[in-house]
């Protein structure tokens, strides 16, 4: 796995990094860290008390109109590290107290990334992701992730064409996250914390009820009660610039049909206060 004709994604650009040239996610052949920090506002089971080492990557293969990371995702921006460099980032957060490692939208930097994860560290490291993965991606990190916290953002493909430039999202994403739980089995407890499994996250977006019902209905028609985490999100904000309903946040109404559609599917995992749709959780970049 490398730079050279690179297919890490779904797009499948082709494009010979290593050498200079720039796919849809115009990043380089090179590892872009954009920050790291202890993160203390992901689900409770991952953040414990010393918060998540979270390594946060410049770029992404998805182009969200309504990121809350946009400032570093879209476009690649951050400090050009080797596998060797990341490595003793990775091993700092871990030193300064992380519960694991939280790579956060890695999948545009894996041939450099791969080899940072060896030895195995002594903490569970997530692959935090967006769901528009490559079943051969996903392969590639057997072994080397303990949890995944992928997204899955759309049932819709209508709508993750017009939001996310994805029109195979749906498919994409479905054949991943079963990749995904095949490969780590169902979720692992230690006390309060997980320590192995998936954890499937959804942003309900405003305006967009059906959408979240199509998600979770896959969700609870795919995987066993229990099998999986379902972490439900309200924290849509508005970034401006959005044409209705996209400019405004998820309404009462609409976060409690869907909570109610998560408990008819006997899905099991976590929640968000309104308090969570504020720019005040979002990491400063």
């Amino acid at each position: 796995m490398d730079y050279v004709n690179c297919n890490l994604c779904p797009r499948q650009c082709g494009v010979n990094r290593a050498a200079g040239e720039r796919g849809f996610c115009r990043c380089p052949g090179e590892i872009l860290v954009a920050k790291t920090m202890l993160h203390k506002w992901e689900e409770p089971a991952l953040a414990g008390e010393g918060g998540s080492g979270a390594v946060f990557f410049g770029g992404c293969t998805l182009k969200c109109a309504y990121c809350q990371n946009a400032a570093i995702s879209a476009r690649p921006v951050g400090q050009r590290v080797d596998s060797a460099g990341l490595r003793r980032m990775m091993e700092e957060l871990i030193d300064q107290g992380a519960e694991n490692i939280d790579l956060v939208t890695p999948t545009q930097f894996l041939p450099g990334i791969l080899p940072a994860l060896s030895p195995k560290l002594p903490v569970p490291v997530v692959y935090n992701c967006g769901g528009y993965e490559r079943v051969e991606t996903i392969r590639a990190l057997a072994g080397k992730v303990d949890i995944y916290l992928p997204d899955m953002k759309y049932g819709d493909n209508t709508l993750a064409a017009r939001l996310s430039a994805a029109p195979d999202y749906f498919e994409a994403a479905a054949k991943a996250i079963r990749e995904m739980v095949s490969q780590v089995g169902p979720v692992q407890w230690a006390g309060e914390k997980v320590t192995r499994g998936v954890i499937i996250r959804h942003l309900i977006l405003p305006g967009c009820v059906d959408n979240s019902l199509r998600v979770l209905d896959w969700i609870g028609e795919t995987f066993a009660p229990g099998q999986v985490l379902v972490s439900l999100m309200r924290q849509y904000t508005p970034m401006g610039g959005l044409p209705a309903p996209f400019d405004r946040r998820v309404t009462e109404e609409e976060y409690q049909a869907v909570l109610s559609w998560m408990y008819l599917n006997r899905l099991e995992g976590f929640t968000q206060e309104a308090e969570a749709a504020e720019k005040t959780f979002i990491p400063d970049f």
